[in-house]
């Protein structure tokens, strides 16, 4: 398997990864901090543990979601829904923050609530990296913080451990407000995983190595994480081989908008998901 090649360790282990991130995709920014800096609060950022608190915290970010959906469609979303697409908005990129280095460097961070932060309309995200998970020839794996694990399965667990004990608090923020059981709670985190890794993947050209590593990482039977990767191929008009999922949560889009889907969701057949997929691959006329 080949692993892209980093430079040695500056910053935190995981900074080269961030700074990728950064340069690939415009709409994250992680900014790392020291132990000794406290997590930003102020206008327009919010704490992972206030998220995970579930009070007034929650009620001002999730006012925002509620504003945007009248604001962008001039009417008003359920308040299940409202929540769903909060929960959305915040834990695409918080998976970024584990899966990245996972991906790039091999090395996986843990990131409890306390020690990250949000800012949604500057699209950053605050964090600071104490313990991080390595391979046992990892450079860094002589560094304070580290944790040797024997293999790549080993990582892979930890990838998933690092997730579910960062979101498993904010689940119990938001899930009073979802009207979803836990199990579909979780299949939510798992489509966040999957599509948000899957998404960067493909900006850093290299997506189908990001589908094998998150097919490797969600085979199905992971608890708590509902469902696998679940990647299959479709085949375009031009004979030309076109991925795609079936998510394992539904984002409830369609009360909004009953006949927009997201290409992903169970609801868009087939053969509609082949004709967006090729008109989004197709040149654009000069």
């Amino acid at each position: 398997m080949t692993v892209t090649a980093v430079p040695p360790v500056t910053g935190s282990p995981v900074t080269v990864s961030y700074a990728r991130l950064a340069e690939a995709y415009a709409g994250l920014l992680v900014v790392e901090h020291s132990a000794h800096e406290p997590s930003p609060r102020g206008v327009g950022w919010v704490g992972a543990d206030e998220l995970a608190a579930g009070g007034p915290a929650l009620d001002a970010y999730l006012a925002w979601d509620d504003a945007q959906v009248l604001r962008d469609y001039g009417q008003r979303a359920r308040p299940d829904v409202v929540a769903s697409f909060g929960l959305h908005r915040y834990a695409w990129p918080a998976c970024l923050l584990i899966t990245l280095p996972w991906f790039l460097q091999r090395r996986v961070p843990r990131l409890p609530v306390s020690q990250v932060a949000f800012h949604r309309t500057q699209s950053r995200m605050a964090v600071h990296v104490a313990e991080f998970a390595c391979l046992p020839d990892d450079p860094a794996a002589a560094l304070p913080g580290a944790r040797v694990v024997p293999d790549e399965e080993a990582l892979r667990e930890e990838v998933r451990a690092a997730v579910a004990q960062h979101l498993d608090p904010v689940l119990a923020g938001f899930g009073p407000r979802m009207r979803r059981g836990r199990r579909a709670l979780w299949g939510m985190v798992t489509d966040e995983v999957v599509e948000s890794l899957w998404y960067i993947g493909d900006l850093l050209g290299e997506e189908r190595r990001a589908m094998a590593e998150l097919e490797a990482l969600l085979p199905g039977s992971t608890a708590p994480y509902t469902g696998g990767a679940g990647f299959r191929t479709l085949e375009g008009p031009d004979g030309r081989e076109l991925p795609t999922r079936d998510r394992a949560s539904c984002c409830f889009f369609y009360t909004i908008r009953p006949d927009d889907t997201c290409v992903t969701c169970p609801r868009t057949c087939d053969a509609d998901r082949i004709a967006r997929l090729t008109a989004e691959a197709a040149p654009i006329a000069s």
